[in-house]
């Protein structure tokens, strides 16, 4: 639940592009195609630590090109530590954040369309 949480909270943060490190990443774009295997993993990229009154949060980030990686990280940070706070009543000891990629956009999207005339 806490990692649902999380995952959930951290991919609501503008800059994200998406969770998990590029293995992660892969698995779940196979995982998406396969009929029956359910959709995106809400926790793909997020591990958590559970304790009694405290939890511990590491999260795998991409990253959209351009942002500034480190207000995408406070960002993320603080929006996790509010969601997990206000719905589970767990104090958040600690979330880690790596970024694991930067998303770049493809060269179709990058180029506008030509046309020959």
């Amino acid at each position: 639940m806490v990692a649902k949480i999380a995952g959930r909270a951290a991919r609501d943060v503008p800059g994200v592009h998406s969770m998990g490190g590029g293995f992660a990443r892969g698995m779940g774009a196979m995982r998406e195609r396969m009929p029956g295997a359910g959709g995106k993993s809400v926790t793909s990229g997020v591990k958590v630590e559970v304790g009694e009154v405290q939890t511990a949060v590491d999260l795998e980030i991409v990253v959209e090109y351009g942002v500034s990686i480190v207000e995408v990280a406070g960002d993320v940070r603080e929006n996790v530590i509010a969601a997990i706070e206000r719905m589970t009543g767990l104090e958040v000891a600690e979330v880690n954040i790596a970024v694991g990629d930067v998303h770049l956009f493809d060269e179709e999207e990058e180029q506008p369309e030509r046309r020959f005339e």
